[in-house]
């Protein structure tokens, strides 16, 4: 009996660790991943692997230590989150946060020095996030979220590649340019939260100026493709694919503004930096 009370627990964790990541597996887990296999490239198919449990690993310590800061606003907006849910209590959800600190440090610390700095700075950055705040006007949230991803790039593509202690030219090139345009464009994520944000007095871009923000949508993400075609030397049906797909997404959030439009938007904003990776693989290719 006790050996199935312990399997059920672990089950239970296991399910509600998956819950408080589930909804990034398309947001960040994949296309960070896609950006290591290109960036590094790929030592072996089995580093991919370990790739995969550093990103999600750090992903799980960034969503915790998000989602113990302010559960009643989960409770209104999303309800169906760990915490709210009952899968987890605060009090626990709080010890899980600190715990994920020396432990996302210690499996970087096992790759390299380079990757443990990666995740140190990735520590750093989610104590500003949430602790300090910086989710709470559009400027911060967007620097800080920016730099965010670009860690988990550096970590995942020294981890992928043969040299563990070093990125390549061309992936620190890429990892400048993923910062930028993240923290220009990540407004996409906020249109369909404005209710949630406006109730905690979050001043999101949509928020604080809500049709320059659809604007930035509509001009950015084609100028920001046609930019990375340029870099990369995609070849004309890729460069012609991949500009039209992101204008098309951002005249998507100019005449899309229902809240659940702006969910679908969102997705297919996602999808963009998929294609990103995927057209810069195909441009590498021999």
């Amino acid at each position: 009996m006790s050996a199935l009370v312990f399997g059920r627990a672990i089950s239970k964790s296991l399910f509600t660790f998956h819950l408080f990541t589930q909804n990034d597996i398309l947001t960040t887990i994949i296309p960070t991943t896609l950006f290591a296999l290109v960036a590094a490239p790929l030592c072996s198919p089995y580093r991919c692997l370990h790739v995969v449990w550093w990103i999600w690993l750090h992903l799980l310590h960034f969503n915790v230590a998000n989602q113990v800061i302010d559960p009643a606003e989960d409770g209104r907006n999303k309800a169906s989150r760990p915490i709210p849910a009952g899968y987890i209590s605060l009090r626990d959800a709080v010890y899980l946060r600190w715990s994920l600190v020396p432990i996302c440090l210690a499996s970087s610390a096992y790759y390299s020095i380079q990757v443990l700095g990666a995740s140190l700075a990735m520590t750093l950055l989610t104590l500003w996030y949430n602790e300090f705040k910086a989710h709470g006007h559009w400027f911060s949230k967007n620097l800080v979220t920016g730099l965010g991803y670009a860690c988990f790039q550096v970590g995942a593509t020294l981890i992928a590649g043969r040299d563990m202690s070093r990125l390549e030219p061309d992936a620190l090139l890429a990892v400048l340019l993923s910062i930028a345009m993240f923290a220009t464009t990540l407004q996409a994520q906020d249109f369909k939260d404005q209710e949630g944000d406006r109730s905690i007095g979050r001043r999101t871009l949509p928020i604080a100026y809500p049709s320059p923000a659809r604007v930035s949508m509509f001009v950015g993400l084609p100028m920001w493709s046609i930019c990375l075609t340029q870099v990369w030397g995609m070849d004309a049906f890729c460069s012609i694919a991949f500009v039209f797909y992101s204008g098309l997404v951002g005249l998507r959030f100019m005449v899309c503004k229902t809240t659940q439009a702006d969910r679908l938007s969102c997705k297919l904003y996602t999808l963009v930096f998929c294609r990103t990776f995927t057209s810069w693989l195909l441009a590498l290719l021999p």
